[in-house]
């Protein structure tokens, strides 16, 4: 039954089911009523300020694009979302619950509603592709070994694997096809909310359109949430319809916000901050004028 063969290209590149059965469209999903809430949200690591004053609300159904440079705290404010770091200053509300008020239990239970999908995959490699998308469930659920099986080969097909792959290692793969395994296995407990961590780094265009094309799919087949953490402009035009661009809170003014610009994908290039222009286009921008003119110096 196992198929150890190395993966070809053409698996790498098949097309995502998109079934007219039980789509959901975005637009029916979004409401007004925040799910996840950061009120006044700061986070300081010994003398340094990572987040400060955070203030955010991402509604129901939602795709939330957050874009900026390396060490502007996009990943220590998804850790904060989740209950993984926990705030200096203020307060994470899930569906109207303080995160930080919980008990363990509360808080495990409650993680168990987000799905993540990590930047490398973060897939086991000692096991195989079926048994790394089942992990999550036999942790999780008490379910037969006849249901385990339908839900994970059913996820795999949804991402666009054929079933042979569910008996390779990881190590065998292409890394698109890892984050694919990575995605199948962030859906196996049907998650209200969807993070992403970097989804296309280190892929190319191509690959990189395809993951683009299952976080899209994903929204019009689960009534998710996604929160999608990433450097990629295209990605964040693509997926999303917000965008918040962080800026490191080194580098600001006192008074000035850490959220640079909040808005829709197609208001990008025109936002009234230069440094959002500059990053939407690739511009060197103040930080990297500053570096030349410290190596000129």
């Amino acid at each position: 039954m196992n198929d150890v063969s190395a993966p070809h290209d053409e698996d790498d590149v098949s097309e995502v089911g998109h079934s007219d059965k039980g789509v959901v469209e975005p637009q029916q999903l979004v409401n007004e009523k925040p799910l996840i809430e950061a009120r006044n949200v700061s986070v300081v690591f010994a003398d340094q300020v990572v987040l400060q004053d955070i203030e955010l609300q991402i509604t129901r159904g939602q795709t939330l694009a957050i874009i900026g440079e390396s060490g502007c705290g996009k990943t220590v404010f998804m850790k904060t979302l989740v209950g993984l770091v926990q705030p200096s200053r203020g307060e994470i509300f899930f569906d109207g619950e303080g995160l930080h008020h919980m008990g363990y239990t509360e808080l495990t239970q409650t993680r168990r509603r987000f799905g993540f999908v990590f930047q490398n995959a973060a897939l086991f490699d000692s096991m195989s592709v079926f048994e790394n998308v089942a992990f999550p469930l036999r942790q999780s659920e008490v379910v037969t070994e006849t249901v385990v099986d339908e839900r994970v080969m059913q996820h795999l097909a949804e991402v666009g694997l054929p079933r042979n792959v569910a008996y390779k290692r990881p190590a065998e793969l292409s890394g698109g096809m890892r984050k694919r395994v990575g995605l199948a296995r962030a859906l196996i407990l049907k998650p209200e909310v969807v993070v992403y961590d970097e989804p296309t780094t280190g892929l190319d265009p191509i690959m990189s359109d395809v993951i683009n094309e299952l976080i899209l799919d994903t929204r019009r087949r689960y009534p998710v949430t996604s929160v999608v953490v990433t450097h990629d402009m295209h990605t964040a035009r693509k997926v999303a319809d917000r965008v918040l661009m962080f800026y490191p809170r080194a580098r600001l003014n006192e008074n000035e916000p850490q959220i640079l610009f909040d808005g829709p994908p197609s208001s990008l290039e025109h936002a009234e901050d230069r440094r959002v222009r500059q990053f939407v286009r690739g511009e060197a921008g103040e930080r990297l004028t500053e570096l030349a003119h410290g190596l000129s110096g």
